[in-house]
């Protein structure tokens, strides 16, 4: 907000606790309060009109300090704002003999600006929140004993332990030791989550009964709840469309103001012979009426609520303008694999043709150990640990993979791949594919020796997830590389009627750019395989982030638990926080017009005008904005 009180906030190091100066300077409120009504008393009981106005000197003196220095700066570099206003109203107000009403003028105000300070620091405190969750001091083990240092003197690959109850101190992996998890701060799950060794965990989770040791994999200010709180601190500060448009509205507003109340000081004097006092008290309410104050803050307010709220959630945003996207959301296109899906595919069938079912598991683990598709690690798994080393592997990303096999040269891949080596498919391919399963097909350049079929199971949220958007009036479509057939099977599962299938990541990004000739797209994936769809869409959504930097720094939010229900959650999240935008935008117009128009007939005093339609209205604005996160 332009003018508003700055401090800054020491932050320090992001792994230790963080304290936001959020408490209110009471004594300065309190002592503008006592001189104040000692005023008002002297001027109206007493009738001691000079030491009346003296104290109400030293009212603007405590509480208006900063607000005056900002008014009389901002004037001379003929940058006006709405401090300058202020000022003006404040010193007219003495000038007219209205001394009181300048000091209270300048104390609600006072009070107005540090209550949307107070606010926005309270929307903010889940940065502080979830810093301190972190730990200041790790156990690690050296030369067979634990020693306690802080987090900083943790190097990576060191081993810390933590004991029942404690919380984990930085991101590894667990070397040794069971235990259930509680992820929350993570992730947003609600129940915690089993780790036994090879399994990651992060800085903040609490460890619930067993002992782990963990083995340090980033440092403390590279950790994931570090990197989270850097993000969301960044987000809050980038602007929405609404608020760039506010805020060039201001700057155009407030010198407009002033000419208006100087005309209005001026004109009715100078052409009708009214009294001048009059119409400059008149002016001077017209100026703290019009004062943009609640305005400017009705959308960052509302948008620091609502990023705050929703990492609560396990749900990262990047910044306002991506929750004022999906306001407008048409069309939410999800990936299949590891989205709609657990992503845990497995080799439910193999079918011999011109080789033993052995053999053709066999030839395809062997193509597919050099691989880290889903789908080769699946047939790597299923084909065992004695596999034959490949020679002059060649790699065909969407089709398959290739190479010499003790001296024979084999293939493995879809059926469009084997189509262009002109080997026919089987009917046992088309039979697997009935059946809902992936296909990958093996052969040696003549024919085809078998086929692998690999089946991954829909995620337990996923169909209601699909079907609660489509009750929003949304357009549900799956992208996906797997064949038709399996894609159908998922989405007839899912109830979703528009599959674009057989993919290349290139044809992914062609069908978002569009889709978007239709409205705002939403492009749902994993962050890495989707990396050039998701950042098309207008808005792209990575799924289970936690631990994944790319994920988290490639999209523009990013879900840190695999629940994708929290789709949803984001959509009404959004169409919530835009209304309260409009509910705020449009209060601050009709209240501050209507007051502006009882200011001409001098209906409005000035002790008026700052109490409801300054401070009166931008509490009501900070309280609306507030309730999104609840």
């Amino acid at each position: 907000m332009p003018g508003k009180h700055e401090h800054d906030h020491e932050h320090g190091c992001t792994a230790c606790s963080v304290e936001l100066h959020e408490k209110l300077p009471w004594s300065r409120i309190a002592a503008g309060g006592v001189l104040l009504l000692a005023g008002l008393y002297a001027e109206f009981f007493l009738d001691a009109y000079y030491p009346a106005q003296a104290l109400f000197l030293l009212v603007v003196a405590v509480s208006g300090r900063e607000i005056i220095t900002s008014g009389i700066r901002s004037a001379l570099k003929l940058r006006l704002n709405i401090n300058t206003l202020i000022t003006i109203a404040a010193a007219g107000a003495f000038a007219t003999g209205h001394g009181e009403e300048g000091a209270v003028v300048v104390y609600l105000f006072f009070i107005a600006e540090l209550l949307e300070e107070y606010a926005s620091q309270r929307a903010r405190r889940s940065i502080s929140e979830l810093l301190s969750l972190a730990p200041e001091k790790a156990r690690v083990i050296r030369d067979g004993r634990e020693q306690e240092v802080h987090v900083h003197e943790v190097k990576v690959g060191e081993v810390v332990a933590v004991r029942p109850g404690e919380k984990i101190p930085l991101d590894g992996v667990v070397v040794s030791g069971s235990s259930h998890v509680n992820q929350a701060p993570i992730t947003g799950e609600s129940t915690p989550v089993p780790k036994h060794p090879g399994m990651q965990v992060f800085a903040g989770t609490i460890n619930q009964e067993g002992y782990l040791e963990v083995r340090v994999t980033k440092p403390s200010e590279e950790s994931t709840i570090s990197k989270i709180a850097r993000l969301v601190e960044e987000a809050q500060s980038r602007k929405t469309k609404i608020e760039a448009f506010v805020d060039r509205f201001a700057r155009r507003y407030t010198p407009a103001v002033i000419i208006s109340a100087a005309l209005l000081a001026v004109l009715p004097p100078l052409l009708l012979g009214e009294p001048f006092e009059k119409w400059l008290y008149r002016s001077l309410v017209l100026l703290v009426v019009a004062c943009p104050c609640a305005l400017a803050i009705s959308t960052p307010v509302s948008m620091v609520s609502a990023i705050t709220s929703a990492a609560k959630h396990g749900v990262l945003i990047k910044g306002g303008n991506f929750i004022e996207a999906l306001r407008d959301t048409k069309v939410v296109v999800f990936d299949k694999t590891g989205t709609l899906t657990e992503g845990r595919i497995g080799v439910k069938k193999v079918v011999g043709v011109g080789a033993s079912e052995e053999e053709v598991l066999r030839i395809a683990g062997a193509l597919e150990q050099r691989s880290e598709h889903p789908i080769a690690k699946a047939i790597v798994e299923a084909a065992g640990e004695e596999l034959p080393e490949v020679e002059e592997f060649t790699s065909r990303p969407g089709r398959g993979v290739e190479g010499v096999l003790e001296g024979r040269r084999y293939y493995a891949g879809s059926r469009a791949f084997f189509e262009e080596l002109g080997m026919p498919v089987p009917e046992a391919a088309e039979e697997l594919e009935d059946e809902g399963m992936s296909v990958v097909l093996v052969g040696d350049g003549e024919r085809v020796l078998g086929v692998v079929g690999l089946q991954d199971t829909p995620r337990e949220n996923a169909r209601s997830t699909v079907e609660a958007l489509r009750r929003m009036g949304l357009r549900v479509a799956m992208l996906t590389g797997d064949n038709r057939r399996s894609a159908e099977a998922v989405a007839r599962a899912l109830g979703i009627s528009e599959v674009y299938a057989e993919l290349l990541p290139q044809d992914k990004l062609r069908l978002v750019e569009e889709l978007q000739r239709d409205g705002v797209v939403v492009m749902v994936g994993d962050g890495v395989n989707d990396a050039p769809a998701l950042a098309r869409a207008d808005v792209g959504i990575a799924m289970g982030a936690a631990g994944s930097d790319m994920a988290i720094e490639s999209s523009d939010i990013a879900l840190m638990h695999d629940d994708i229900s929290r789709v949803v959650y984001l959509l009404e999240l959004s169409r919530r926080t835009m209304s309260v935008v409009k509910q705020n935008v449009v209060a601050s117009i009709t209240i501050k017009g209507s007051l502006a128009l009882l200011a001409f007939p001098g209906f409005v005093t000035l002790w008026l005008a700052v109490g409801v339609g300054d401070m009166g209205l931008s509490l009501a604005v900070i309280l609306n904005a507030l309730r999104i996160g609840r």
